[in-house]
């Protein structure tokens, strides 16, 4: 399987690992399964940073760097076709644009979202994974 961690799961599998449950936090670590981060979540962090909601130990840079290498993720940049993507998303979505790129990406590229993110988890047009299971 290859999941796409959402933003908050991914700060979580660095910073919070409390927080994942234990189905999660053994599925990340597991070398048959591929993680995946979206650049769209590198910015969601830098603005969490910037207003101060979130803080990380180490330089963003530094910090981006060795969770790739500790989760042995893999890097899906935001391409013209995941950007148009989002807004012509199946039914009704809500409208955080982080999300709908996310799930755009994941539906794109066949990936398993792995989130808590309520809204996602029923959205039924996305394959996804409860990361507190």
């Amino acid at each position: 399987m290859t999941l796409l961690l959402d933003t908050h799961v991914w700060v979580w599998s660095q910073e919070r690992s409390e927080k994942l449950g234990r189905q999660t936090a053994q599925v990340l670590l597991d070398s048959e399964h591929t993680n995946t981060v979206c650049t769209i979540s590198t910015l969601e962090i830098a603005r969490l940073l910037a207003v101060g909601t979130i803080s990380l130990a180490i330089p963003l840079s530094d910090w981006i760097a060795h969770s790739l290498s500790s989760l042995d993720a893999t890097t899906l940049p935001v391409t013209h076709e995941i950007a148009a993507e989002a807004y012509a998303l199946p039914s009704t979505f809500h409208k955080d644009p982080a999300d709908r790129i996310l799930v755009a990406a994941a539906r794109l590229h066949e990936l398993t979202l792995l989130t808590a993110d309520e809204r996602i988890l029923q959205y039924p047009h996305v394959r996804t994974m409860d990361a507190q299971s």
